[in-house]
């Protein structure tokens, strides 16, 4: 029998493996403890499940649950669970695994009647006998017509949608006792490797709660997220009317020739969104608008569309940033690896915004400061401002709803928007988008394109953004009076044959290749739309190109 050679990059062993041997067989090999895991590994960069078997000399990178890529195979093992104990407990209900929502995942149980706490311990009950029972997970590979063919007798539409517009020959499916299903990614071996989740009755549905990724041994805690929850609902009406919620029936409208008619839906709607915001405004007689969301959320241009809308309600609107307001880079806090921490509030001149913004309010007259990124200082160009009472501030920047950024002005002076791509469509019923996939490919594209940076570059800096999101951003999304929802329901087929050359840049050797890898094939699944329908002033423009805004 042949032996391969094994690199685990985890402890820099090199190890002789039979032909054929699975990552569980290397894992034993490679001798060493592994908190919360083996769950997943990178094999050449590229994540596997732990039933992936060694053909040839490979590199390996066990994951554990405190990854990124091992927490997401853990999620979809999860949603498969569900699924089954749906499947077991109501076979005639319709269950929607949604969007990402208090620290958990909200799932649309459709009983066709409202969905009582009874129910919701019968499924918890159930998914947890499945998880005790052990039960091995198959994945299974057969040709795309056998799969679309079984999903159809089992009646799982999304599914068959979704596969009837992929070009592949082949695919594979999930098996779990009788329930088959589909996942976007790989799954846990065995039910028993689940060891912590509950299932909680969340208002009119059901709220899957996960671990927690820093400390796998507790889960996440709860957070109110009712206005968030608002949006997703809002989301949800805006799919009904336009007949897409899923990948295989955007495909499917693209196929019909509607693209053109969504992509001018779907901006109408966002647009009666934003006239409402204005109106609102308007009507409260707010002086200071902040706007706040996470990276490549689409603020900027949502400030100045918004400008555009509060000017037509007879307001004179001014826009200006926070990063305008930052410290002089030499005062600024540096973080636990000594470099600068430019997403803190200590690293923004709080007491000189508050000044000036009073001083304002009281009719003074000020002087702007601009933030000289290149130098590092703040500088003062005789960028004067006086307001009246027709006049408006429009403030955009990463801390503009935290109460400390303005904890001097008067709170009847201010309106809060919470801007993000919140959610889209699924991928199918069980498979979800998470919406820090749709922001890190705009940013990935707007980085290349306006930055000069590479894919690598980008998809390295991930998780640091994201560390400061979650500091510095989320924890103020429910004090929005508004929240604006930047997701289009379009926007994947116009930027996918943009980003897809841009992601296959990134070098197999490359540990960010195990992502641009991912999305790659996340974006396959999206059939293009010609961007030329795009209006100039449409949000997605702030990251594909062609704006008529100035940026």
């Amino acid at each position: 029998m042949s032996e391969l050679r094994i690199r685990c990059r985890n402890n820099g062993k090199k190890i002789s493996v039979p032909f054929g041997s699975s990552l569980y067989d290397v894992f034993a090999q490679a001798n060493f403890h592994m908190d919360y895991g083996p769950v997943a590994a990178r094999v050449n960069n590229k994540v596997q499940g732990m039933n992936y078997r060694f053909y040839n000399n490979k590199d390996v990178e066990f994951l554990s649950l405190t990854s990124p890529s091992g927490m997401r195979t853990y999620i979809r093992t999860l949603f498969f669970i569900l699924a089954k104990a749906v499947e077991d407990t109501f076979p005639e209900a319709k269950l929607v695994i949604g969007s990402a929502v208090s620290r958990g995942y909200y799932c649309e149980l459709h009983l066709g009647r409202p969905v009582e706490e009874e129910d919701v311990r019968v499924i918890r009950q159930r998914m947890q006998e499945i998880i005790d029972a052990d039960m091995f997970i198959h994945r299974i590979q057969c040709p795309i017509e056998d799969a679309i063919e079984m999903f159809q007798r089992h009646g799982m539409t999304s599914k068959v949608q979704l596969l009837e517009s992929q070009d592949s020959l082949y695919t594979y499916y999930y098996k779990l006792g009788d329930t088959i299903d589909y996942f976007y990614g790989c799954l846990l071996t065995r039910t028993s490797q689940v060891h912590l989740f509950d299932l909680v009755k969340f208002y009119d549905s059901l709220l899957l709660r996960i671990p927690s990724v820093k400390d796998p041994s507790r889960l996440e805690e709860m957070v109110e997220q009712q206005k968030m929850l608002g949006v997703i609902r809002e989301h949800r009406r805006w799919q009904d009317i336009l007949g897409v919620r899923t990948v295989g029936e955007l495909n499917a409208a693209i196929l019909a020739g509607h693209a053109t008619d969504l992509i001018n839906v779907s901006e109408a709607l966002q647009e009666k969104k934003l006239v409402g915001i204005a109106d609102e405004i308007a009507e409260r007689g707010a002086r200071i608008v902040l706007l706040a969301g996470p990276s490549s959320s689409g603020k900027t241009t949502t400030a100045k569309r918004l400008a555009i809308l509060v000017m037509a309600c007879g307001l004179r609107p001014h826009i200006i940033s926070t990063d305008d307001y930052f410290v002089n880079r030499v005062d600024t806090p540096k973080d636990a690896n000594g470099e600068y921490d430019f997403e803190c509030i200590e690293a923004v001149d709080t007491e000189l915004f508050n000044k000036q913004m009073n001083a304002l309010l009281s009719g003074e007259e000020v002087e702007l400061p601009r933030y000289d990124f290149r130098s590092g200082e703040r500088v003062f160009e005789g960028r004067k401002l006086r307001i009246g009472p027709d006049d408006v501030i429009l403030l955009e920047g990463n801390h503009a709803l935290n109460p400390i950024f303005t904890r001097q002005i008067p709170e009847e002076k201010k309106f809060r928007i919470y801007v993000s791509a919140l959610t889209t469509i699924q991928l199918d019923d069980h498979n979800h988008i998470p919406t820090d996939d749709i922001r890190l490919l705009r940013r990935i594209l707007r980085d290349y394109r306006y930055r000069g940076f590479s894919a690598v570059e980008t998809i390295k800096r991930g998780p640091s953004v994201k560390a400061g999101e979650e500091k510095w951003i989320l924890p103020f999304q429910e004090l929005a009076d508004a929240t604006f929802n930047s997701a289009l329901l379009y926007e994947l087929g116009v930027i996918r044959d943009q980003v897809i050359p841009i992601l296959e840049q990134v070098p197999e050797r490359a540990v960010e290749y195990a992502e641009a890898s991912r999305l790659r094939k996340f974006l396959a699944y999206f059939l293009s739309i010609p961007g030329d329908q795009v209006p100039p002033t449409s949000l997605l423009r702030e990251f594909a190109g062609g704006s008529s805004f100035k940026y």
